[in-house]
């Protein structure tokens, strides 16, 4: 058993060594840049044009569809704020999810701030958004949907077909967050008629500060970064050589590897998730039980407090988040889960847990083992928990 168990993929995967020893040449004797003429450059060039094809291919895009971006956020920005920018005059209507990143909803926040409107579409219990008010929140002067791919804390896998279908026959460009999904469930960008997809080489077994946008050709968005001739004039900056070669390769393992670490991850996932439901009395699952990413496991437990939680199982060796890292440090309870209807007490006593391929069954054991300790010393000191027994609610 290792000294810590890593249960929290969701907010950054360890790098791995195929991955580092692709991006090592390109850190030392391989440091040209990739918009000079001359034969080191060429070669940087060269491998940024091959990621750049592993990249579109896992997606079904075309190569000159992928630019590269500094990470999920600025595609997020680059996508939203630019669409909005450039369809300013047929309309300001933007549409989102009540459960989307914070990536996306401050940049919606922030476009309200400058006379966008945005409508947030509710969803159901499980997460998944309503399609009939979707439907009924396209306007005339809509010009963009934007839906997370897959929830980012409880795991739920939107119905992304649906609402690409729905996006063309209206004639509205359709962003999607994939930050979660991309390397971890099949993608395709032609079938689900996607128009701009955002992706984190962090959240793959890459290195942090690289991302991608892939933007049909179609859609042609103006930039948000300007300076330079880079990336087809579509996002100035001279580019991040071994941090894209490292996505690159990444992108290649997932791909390689994804039928088989989805079965093995799923199987992982549920074993913890029915060991929970079954053992710790008041808990209850958030998010489609089906319909979900491969290795996220969101938990409620009643009558406890998710913070302190937290700082407990990490005493005991185990790394979990209360939901987004993005929003760690927040006090107020996760805007996903009260969007799912639940109660600000329960949404507070909520841990995410989220696995890949090199978790083990003896790790949840162990994780399940120190939860049952955690949540019933947590309970003994819960004022809630008391009230609770005394009027024999549990």
């Amino acid at each position: 058993m290792p000294d810590t168990i890593y249960l929290d993929d969701a907010a950054t995967t360890r790098m791995r060594p195929e991955v580092l020893d692709a991006m090592m040449p390109y850190l030392t004797e391989m440091y040209g840049n990739p918009s000079s003429i001359h034969s080191f450059g060429a070669q940087c060039n060269a491998a940024c044009e091959k990621a750049r094809k592993t990249i579109a291919g896992l997606i079904n895009a075309k190569d000159n569809e992928i630019y590269f971006t500094s990470g999920g956020t600025e595609s997020d920005n680059w996508a939203i704020k630019s669409v909005a920018y450039m369809k300013k005059d047929k309309g300001r209507h933007i549409i989102t999810s009540a459960i989307e990143h914070h990536a996306v909803m401050e940049t919606c926040e922030a476009l309200i701030r400058e006379g966008f409107e945005v409508t947030f579409v509710g969803v159901d219990e499980m997460g998944i958004i309503k399609m009939d008010d979707l439907r009924a929140a396209i306007r005339p002067d809509t010009v963009l949907i934007s839906v997370i791919y897959a929830n980012n804390e409880i795991g739920t896998i939107q119905p992304i077909r649906e609402i690409g279908e729905l996006a063309r026959s209206k004639g509205v460009l359709f962003h999607t967050d994939a930050v979660q999904a991309f390397g971890h469930v099949p993608i395709d960008v032609e079938a689900e008629k996607i128009d701009m997809l955002s992706a984190s080489a962090h959240k793959v077994n890459g290195p942090k500060g690289v991302g991608m946008l892939y933007m049909r050709n179609s859609a042609r968005i103006p930039p948000m970064v300007h300076g330079g001739p880079h990336e087809r004039r579509r996002r100035a900056g001279t580019l991040n050589v071994p941090g894209i070669v490292g996505f690159g390769k990444a992108a290649e393992l997932a791909g390689a590897g994804m039928p088989e670490n989805m079965a093995k991850v799923t199987a992982m996932r549920d074993y913890l998730i029915d060991r929970i439901l079954a053992e710790i009395p008041h808990s209850r699952l958030n998010g489609d039980r089906v319909r979900r990413l491969p290795g996220n496991a969101n938990i409620s437990f009643r009558y406890i407090e998710g913070e302190s939680m937290l700082m407990m199982v990490d005493m005991k060796g185990i790394a979990a988040s209360t939901g987004s890292a993005c929003a760690s440090g927040s006090l107020d309870p996760s805007h996903v889960l009260l969007a799912i209807g639940l109660p600000h007490e329960i949404a507070h006593g909520s841990l995410r847990m989220t696995m890949s391929e090199r978790t083990t069954k003896e790790e949840l054991d162990y994780t399940v083992e120190a939860l049952k300790e955690v949540v019933g010393k947590l309970r003994s000191m819960s004022p809630l928990y008391e009230d609770a027994v005394k009027n024999k609610e549990v």
